[in-house]
């Protein structure tokens, strides 16, 4: 089909768990072709290297900046990227020659859309060098220099995907996406688009369990499932002038802190963080101009049983549904990826990445960075 390119797209969340990478074929508008699509996962020790990052990001003022280790570990975690694409392509038996650009998302070790500030590891001119093929990173920083709060960056993709969905036909939709930290894309019945973070995702219950059980994060919810909900825990967090604000603003990682050790058993605070995520999406929701008949939950978050339970109940409460990626025919591991390389056509194209209803941003506006395989090295 003319005017169709054929991207991959790599995405490293707030979650810090590795790297997911996915294939698109896409015009950057109505046409979306999804492909394969894979997870790289980081190890144990890349992980606290990646934890002690964001501790030693927070000394930066200016987003060229890699105080202490930063340079060194921004090397490394483009080459991890860098042998994620080309295991990817090996086992889908593609070559490098066959994709047109690959869209770079990089880690997020510090963002603070009050100060326009965003900083994401990754060298696109490195990765371009690395894997033979064009490379479109920074993809947030342009939103940022034009009034915007960086993020969230998915909801064009989402926009794309709802058009396609005949589920969603004449409803008002939101997609969820449960990472690191939640944000929600809301669909109006009439194609309204409005976007903005959520509240906290799996990072609370990541770092509980992590720090009370030495485990990366609660496997399906199994932890969560056997504690209850500590209404003066989630209050909280919930509370928060964060969720009656109407001014809608973008989340840092460390914008939620996890509770103290004292604070909870660990299945209590597990269960009472889950429960914080799933409210956290309705109490956000409450923002929207419309109230969504359908969500449709994407993230490592829908696996977390507790979590989805949660969401269904509280919806439900306001006649919606809930559902999880795949009962609508879609890929809830892959989507930020996918994404991500929708997103890299578009910049390519000068097409608009962020809006004033998704990012805040004054005016519709492009972004990121294009760094040519064939000057890189």
């Amino acid at each position: 089909m003319a005017g169709m390119l054929t991207a991959i797209g790599l995405m490293s969340g707030t979650s810090l768990d590795g790297i997911d990478v996915a294939l698109l074929r896409t015009d950057g508008e109505a046409v979306v072709e999804r492909g394969p699509s894979m997870a790289s996962p980081y190890d144990a020790a890349f992980r606290r290297r990646l934890q002690g990052a964001l501790e030693t990001a927070k000394s930066i003022g200016e987003r060229s900046e890699r105080p202490g280790d930063l340079a060194q570990i921004e090397r490394e975690l483009t080459l991890r990227h860098g042998e994620a694409v080309r295991a990817f392509l090996a086992e889908n038996g593609l070559e490098p020659s066959g994709i047109d650009v690959i869209g770079f998302h990089g880690q997020t070790v510090l963002h603070r859309p009050d100060q326009a500030l965003t900083v994401q590891l990754g060298d696109g001119r490195l990765l371009a060098g690395a894997t033979g093929i064009d490379v479109v990173c920074d993809m947030r920083a342009n939103d940022m220099a034009h009034g915007g709060q960086g993020a969230p960056l998915i909801p064009a993709y989402h926009a794309a995907l709802a058009a396609g969905l005949s589920r969603a036909s004449g409803k008002a939709v939101v997609f969820v996406n449960i990472g690191g930290i939640s944000n929600i894309t809301f669909i109006g019945s009439g194609g309204e688009i409005v976007a903005f973070d959520s509240g906290p995702g799996n990072t609370l219950i990541d770092q509980w369990v992590e720090a009370h059980a030495g485990i990366p994060y609660d496997q399906g919810g199994m932890i969560a499932s056997e504690g209850r909900v500590d209404a003066g825990l989630a209050g909280r967090y919930l509370d928060q002038a964060f969720f009656t604000d109407p001014v809608r603003r973008s989340l840092d990682r460390n914008d939620f802190r996890p509770p103290e050790g004292r604070d909870a058993s660990l299945e209590d605070g597990a269960r009472t963080l889950a429960h914080v995520t799933a409210a956290a999406v309705l109490r956000s929701a409450r923002h929207l101009p419309e109230r969504p008949k359908l969500y449709v939950v994407s993230g490592g978050g829908r696996l977390n049983r507790v979590i989805m339970n949660d969401l269904a109940a509280l919806a439900g409460t306001e006649g919606a549904e809930v559902v999880a990626a795949e009962a609508v025919g879609l890929d809830g591991d892959s989507m930020e990826a996918e994404a991500w390389a929708y997103l890299a056509v578009r910049a390519l194209r000068g097409l608009p990445l962020t809006f004033p209803g998704t990012t805040g941003v004054k005016a519709p506006v492009t972004g990121g960075l294009w760094w040519k395989a064939a000057v890189s090295g």
